[in-house]
C-alpha cells in the first residue's frame, strides 16, 4: 500500500523545488546578475561622489555668489540684482554658472519676483516654476507670485489653483490666509460666489485670529448677496 503524503511534506517539497529552481536560474545567469549588480553598486557611488565632490562645492561656491545680490535685493536695487554690478554676479549669473544646486533655484525664485516687478509676466512665470523649492516660507510666496501674474495675465483659473496651492503649502497664520483671501478675491472676479464664500468660511474658521479672519463676516455677506442676485 502506497504511503499517503502528508500537506506539511508536500509544502515542504513544493520549497524544494522552487529553491532548486532558483539555484539553476541563478547559475544559468550568474553572469548577467552579477553584471547587474555591479551596474547598481557603481550607479550609487557615481551618484554619492557627484554629491560630495561636485555638488556640495559647488553650492557652497553659489552661496558665495549669489550674496550681494541678495543685498541688492534687499536694497530695492532690482537691476543691479539680477544682472550684477560688473564685479560681484547678479541672480541671472548664478543661475547660470551654478545649475543643480540648490542656490541657482533661489536665484530663480529672486528672479521671478523682479520680472514680475517690471511687468514682464511670462518670463516671471519661467523662472518662478523653476524655483521647484521646499521651503515653508519661500515655496509659498513662489506659488502666491505664480498666481499675482496669471491674474495679470487675465487667467484667473489659473491664478486661483496656484492661491490655493500656496495657502496649503505654506499652512501657518500669516500666508495661508493671505493666499486664501487672494483665491476668494479671484472667484468673485469670476464670478463664482459658491466657492469664494467657502473660501471665506474657511479663512473664518481655520484662522479666525488672522487679520484676513477677523474681516470675514463682511466678505461672507457681500458674496452672498452677490450670489442671490
Amino acid at each position: 500500500m502506497a504511503k499517503k503524503t502528508t500537506k506539511a511534506e508536500e509544502n515542504i517539497h513544493a520549497v524544494e523545488e522552487a529553491l532548486s529552481k532558483t539555484e539553476r536560474f541563478i547559475e544559468d545567469n550568474q553572469k548577467t546578475i552579477l553584471s547587474a549588480i555591479g551596474i547598481i553598486v557603481l550607479a550609487i557611488l557615481v551618484y554619492f561622489g557627484f554629491q560630495r565632490f561636485y555638488i556640495v562645492p559647488k553650492e557652497k561656491k553659489a552661496q558665495e555668489a549669489i550674496f550681494m545680490a541678495e543685498k541688492y535685493f534687499e536694497m530695492d536695487s532690482l537691476n543691479l540684482a539680477l544682472n550684477g554690478d560688473g564685479i560681484n554676479p547678479g541672480f541671472l549669473d548664478v543661475i547660470d554658472d551654478f545649475g543643480f544646486t540648490k542656490t541657482s533655484k533661489l536665484a530663480h525664485f529672486y528672479s521671478g519676483v523682479i520680472y514680475m516687478n517690471k511687468g514682464d509676466y511670462e518670463t516671471a512665470i519661467d523662472h518662478l516654476k523653476d524655483f521647484d523649492g521646499s521651503d515653508r516660507l519661500v515655496a509659498p510666496m513662489a506659488l502666491g507670485a505664480l498666481g499675482d501674474c496669471n491674474m495679470e495675465l487675465n487667467k484667473p483659473e489659473k491664478a486661483a489653483d496656484y492661491y490655493l496651492e500656496a495657502a496649503e503649502k505654506g499652512n501657518n497664520e500669516f500666508s495661508s490666509p493671505m493666499f486664501l483671501m487672494k483665491a476668494g478675491w479671484t472667484y468673485e472676479v469670476m464670478g463664482d460666489f459658491k466657492n469664494a464664500i467657502k473660501i471665506y468660511k474657511e479663512i473664518k474658521e481655520k484662522y479666525p485670529t488672522s487679520n484676513e479672519g477677523r474681516e470675514m463676516d463682511k466678505y461672507i455677506a457681500k458674496a452672498e448677496g452677490l450670489l442671490q442676485k
